[in-house]
């Protein structure tokens, strides 16, 4: 059988008498999305960090492409790429400088050429020859995103990448994690917004007070709720819908939202 991708085991994390992670397990497939979703203060960043090899686990065990993470964290560090809440970019240098200085850190040949790839890929090389600074929250993230895969890792952590975004920022993010997955990339992708998980994830896991209370895909999970009364009512925009659809479209991101004003079937009433 093929290794996981991410392989954690009873992993725990405290701070003094604060228990923020009490046991936790999950395997992640590779190539695949794994949303761990869970409110703030759940232990998501800790798991990210100990993952990235950032902090040390009380307890457990955590392998990454099958290298243990407390044994060989050098040897972690060279298959991952991780995106923090906010965006990593120096917003004094161009886009284009940003990425070429990160290809440079990593000792990559040719750092101009890997910039214009992934300038192109991320739809930003028109762009490229701006200061960050003039970039928008959207761009900004996907330039981030960007100087996360420089090397090509095989696995990325995304630490709640649409924190503070417009709706329209956001669905460009989702885009560029679809693409990624897609790609065979490996992602973790932590969230609290329960959209975005049901959006992206092949799998998701619930992290409520330090522990996994629910781990599956999204059909397996809803089937954790009797099924509710339907009835056929009109169903009323959204505000996103509203403004997704005012605002136009926006280049690849055109589909990726829903249509408004449409009549549908909607779930309603009291569980049967």
């Amino acid at each position: 059988m093929t290794t996981p991708a991410l392989s954690v085991h009873g992993i725990e994390k405290s701070y003094k008498d604060l228990h923020v992670l009490r046991g936790v397990d999950f395997e992640v497939e590779r190539g695949s999305i794994f949303a761990l979703l869970g409110s703030n203060g759940a232990g998501k960043t800790t798991m990210v960090r100990i993952l990235s090899t950032l902090l040390t686990a009380d307890a457990g065990t955590a392998t990454v492409q099958g290298i243990d993470v407390a044994a060989n964290p050098v040897g972690v560090r060279e298959s991952i790429s991780l995106t923090g809440q906010f965006a990593a970019v120096d917003e004094i240098l161009t886009g284009r400088e940003n990425l070429v200085l990160v290809a440079k850190l990593r000792h990559l040949p040719d750092a101009g050429a890997v910039a214009d790839r992934l300038l192109a890929r991320f739809r930003l090389a028109e762009a490229g020859g701006r200061k960050v600074g003039t970039y928008s929250g959207g761009m900004r993230r996907r330039l981030d995103i960007a100087m996360s895969l420089v090397g090509d890792p095989e696995v990325i952590y995304l630490d709640e990448p649409t924190t503070g975004l417009d709706p329209e920022s956001r669905i460009e993010v989702w885009d560029v994690v679809k693409e990624l997955a897609g790609g065979g990339t490996t992602v973790l992708l932590t969230t609290q917004y329960l959209d975005e998980a049901e959006q992206l994830a092949d799998r998701i896991a619930i992290l409520h007070e330090g522990r996994i209370i629910a781990n599956d895909t999204l059909a397996g999970l809803k089937r954790l709720l009797p099924p509710a009364k339907v009835e056929y009512v009109e169903k009323q925009p959204t505000l996103e819908e509203i403004f997704l659809t005012l605002i136009g479209p926006s280049g690849p991101s055109t589909g990726s939202g829903t249509q408004a004003g449409s009549g549908t079937q909607v779930q309603r009433g009291d569980a049967a």
